[in-house]
């Protein structure tokens, strides 16, 4: 081998590392672009749409998203789904209602979180342990809780689902002008999610596993831990994202968070986290939830069904995903 072609094997990782950082870019631009655009067209349609108050409305319904579709990045990044996040922020959201009405609100809100605890681990544990497919498993899930909630509200859950005051203002209520205190508490998530995925040696575990699990496994990761622990984390975001809608609704039914369930997946997708696993980030998931945010205020006031609104959830996440499977293939 010539001296001129050991140089470049040399840098081939170097190059591939630079490529796809400027891939990441252009896609972060392009995000932007639709989500510009998608304000621009909504401004058009309504004026009150660039109002204060309708900014407010907007964060409103991004900051659950965003924590759901966060829930949903994880997942996605270790090659997984979890389908049962709609059904987990609905049950953490109506523990937290009937705790609510016989206590403290902060022990509601910790029973509510613990919800998600006891799911997202049951979840992870038979992925990881036992080897259930994600898909299977998380749908499942969601079958029981759906059972189980059904059951509870005519009798161990009975009793009024009116949530506190704590966790109406942390849900609907409002720091300062058009910033509601859920903002914070996605911010604060949020970032926390950054980091850790950036940082830590569990968001590169994360990664490594979506990417090569064989490997991985070699290396002698405990490829069970990191499933348990990403399992967890996401039904964990999905009882605060429960709980932050049934604070804006102010009580709690059975189909409180059903409809988030496609537009949490849509937003990871649509922010460049694959399905096939090992590329993405919640960064891109930040930008997917703002343009769903907006494209659903869009649709509003175009009064577009909501069985209409479910179909191009699932368009976008069929046509995006394919596009990913295309571009894994050539690679």
């Amino acid at each position: 081998m010539t001296q001129a072609a050991v140089k470049d094997e040399d840098q081939a990782p170097e190059r591939s590392l630079l490529a796809r950082v400027a891939a990441a870019d252009r896609s972060t631009l392009a995000l932007i672009g639709v989500l510009v655009a998608l304000v621009v067209a909504n401004g058009l349609i309504d004026r009150n749409f660039l109002s204060l108050s309708q900014l407010r409305n907007t964060l409103l319904v991004t900051a659950p998203l965003a924590l759901l579709a966060g829930g949903q990045t994880l997942c996605m990044l270790t090659g997984g789904i979890d389908l049962s996040v709609a059904m987990t922020a609905t049950a953490a959201a109506y523990v937290t209602g009937v705790q609510s009405a016989d206590g403290s609100a902060v022990l509601a809100i910790a029973a509510g979180l613990l919800v998600g605890v006891v799911v997202g681990l049951v979840n992870g544990l038979a992925i990881g342990v036992f080897k259930v497919n994600p898909l299977i498993m998380t749908l499942g899930m969601s079958g029981i809780l759906t059972g189980l909630l059904t059951v509870g509200s005519q009798t161990f859950l009975g009793g009024a689902t009116r949530m506190s005051e704590l966790v109406l203002e942390l849900g609907g209520g409002t720091i300062v002008g058009p910033v509601p205190w859920n903002l914070v508490v996605w911010l604060l998530l949020g970032g926390a999610l950054v980091v850790g995925l950036r940082r830590t040696g569990l968001g590169r575990l994360i990664y490594a596993v979506g990417d090569n699990r064989v490997a991985c496994r070699l290396a002698g990761v405990r490829i069970w831990q990191v499933e348990t622990a990403v399992y967890t984390l996401c039904a964990l975001l999905a009882a605060v994202a429960g709980i932050l809608i049934g604070g804006r609704s102010g009580s709690v039914d059975l189909q409180l968070a059903g409809s988030y369930l496609l537009p949490s997946v849509a937003a990871a997708v649509i922010g460049g986290t694959s399905i096939l696993g090992g590329v993405g980030g919640y960064t891109g998931t930040i930008l997917g939830a703002l343009i769903l945010a907006v494209l659903d205020t869009m649709l509003n006031l175009l009064t577009v069904d909501e069985a209409l609104k479910q179909v191009l959830y699932g368009c976008i996440i069929l046509a995006l995903s394919w596009v990913y499977a295309r571009g894994t293939a050539s690679a």
